[in-house]
C-alpha cells in the first residue's frame, strides 16, 4: 500500500500543478458556480471518457488523462464549494484555495488507504472503463441528491460522492501511469 500512496501524491502534484496553473490565469473564478454546476461539469467529463471508450475518437481533442485530470480537479472545486459555499465574485487568495485544495487531497488520500485496506486494492484488477462507469454512477447519484434538496434517508451524502469520483479518476490515473497502453475496447 506504501508504492499507492506514493503514486496518490505524485498523480495528485500533476493535478494540482494544473490546478494551479488555472488559478492563476483565470482566478478563482469557480467560486460562483453551485454545487449542481460542478456536478454537471463532472457529468460533461464522464460523459466525454464513456463516449470515447465507446467509440474510439475524440474530436475535441481532449486525453483520457486530461478528463480524469478534471474529474479530480472538480471534485476538489465542489468539496471546496461545499465548505465555503457560492461566492459572487471570485477575488479570493490563492493561498487559500491551494490551502483549502491541499486539505481535501488529503482526506481523499486517507479515506483511499481506508478503503484500499478493506477492498484490497480491488482497483489494480478493474478495467479502466468499469472505474469510468463507477465515476459516472456516482455523478448521476449527486444529480439525484442534489435534486432532494441535499437530503438522503440512508445514504451517503454530496461529499462523500466527490471524494469517491476523485479517488476513482486518481485510481485510473496511476493505471495509466503503470500501463502506459492506449485504449483497447472491452469487446475485443
Amino acid at each position: 500500500m506504501q508504492k499507492t500512496a506514493q503514486q496518490f501524491d505524485q498523480v495528485i502534484a500533476e493535478c494540482r500543478e494544473l490546478f494551479s496553473h488555472k488559478l492563476t490565469d483565470y482566478g478563482a473564478s469557480f467560486r460562483v458556480l453551485r454545487t449542481a454546476s460542478l456536478t454537471d461539469q463532472l457529468f460533461i467529463k464522464v460523459k466525454s471518457l464513456r463516449n470515447f471508450q465507446t467509440i474510439g475518437v475524440s474530436k475535441v481533442g481532449e486525453s483520457e488523462e486530461e478528463n480524469f485530470i478534471a474529474i479530480v480537479n472538480y471534485s476538489i472545486i465542489g468539496l471546496i464549494q461545499l465548505e465555503k459555499g457560492v461566492a459572487d465574485d471570485f477575488k479570493q487568495d490563492k493561498a487559500e484555495i491551494l490551502s483549502l485544495y491541499d486539505r481535501f487531497a488529503q482526506e481523499a488520500k486517507d479515506l483511499m488507504l481506508k478503503k484500499n485496506h478493506d477492498y484490497g486494492e480491488a482497483w489494480r484488477e478493474m478495467r479502466i472503463s468499469s472505474i469510468t462507469d463507477l465515476i459516472y454512477q456516482k455523478v448521476l447519484r449527486t444529480k439525484q441528491i442534489e435534486d432532494n434538496a441535499g437530503e438522503t434517508l440512508v445514504s451517503e451524502g454530496i461529499d462523500a460522492n466527490y471524494f469517491d469520483m476523485l479517488n476513482y479518476a486518481v485510481f485510473c490515473l496511476i493505471k495509466f501511469s503503470e500501463e502506459k497502453t492506449t485504449f483497447k475496447p472491452d469487446f475485443i
